[in-house]
């Protein structure tokens, strides 16, 4: 468990949301890695590809929109993980917000595009997002006042 403790309440941080501030990191990291990839074609970061071929195609495909994409994933969620871990409001609700939008790409990944592997998503979603809305989780977090 963190140390770094809520000023206002003097509470540990549950490990559950250090877990998810990570999480937000690494996925931070990942989009980042993705925007070099693009940048670089045929570069030794191809390798990224093998993952998800159908990706590599698919962003190939937007051109420059998906650099602009990735970026954006990268910035919310290297904001999302800086917010949870200070345990800021709007870190959580941004955490929120981010899960609730993968969450519904899952849902049409699974139905629209017939995708059932993306069905595991679903599930995980939900319980992170309940996680994060319960009233234990949000006692955590404090809002960020102005100075007087």
């Amino acid at each position: 468990m963190r140390t770094l403790t809520n000023k206002r309440l003097k509470l540990p941080a549950p490990v559950g949301i250090t877990v998810l501030s990570i999480f937000f990191a690494v996925g931070s990291v990942i989009a980042g890695v993705t925007c070099v990839a693009l940048l670089a074609p045929g570069s030794w970061l191809h390798v990224i590809w093998r993952f998800n071929p159908a990706a590599r195609v698919a962003f190939y495909a937007l051109g420059t929109w998906a650099l602009i994409l990735m970026l954006g994933v990268a910035l919310a969620c290297a904001l999302a993980a800086r917010g949870l871990w200070i345990r800021a409001v709007w870190g959580r609700r941004l955490a929120l917000v981010l899960l609730a939008v993968n969450l519904v790409g899952d849902v049409v990944n699974a139905f629209i595009r017939g995708d059932l592997r993306m069905l595991i998503g679903i599930p995980i979603g939900v319980a992170l997002i309940a996680y994060l809305s319960s009233d234990r989780v949000r006692g955590h977090f404090t809002p960020v006042r102005a100075a007087a």
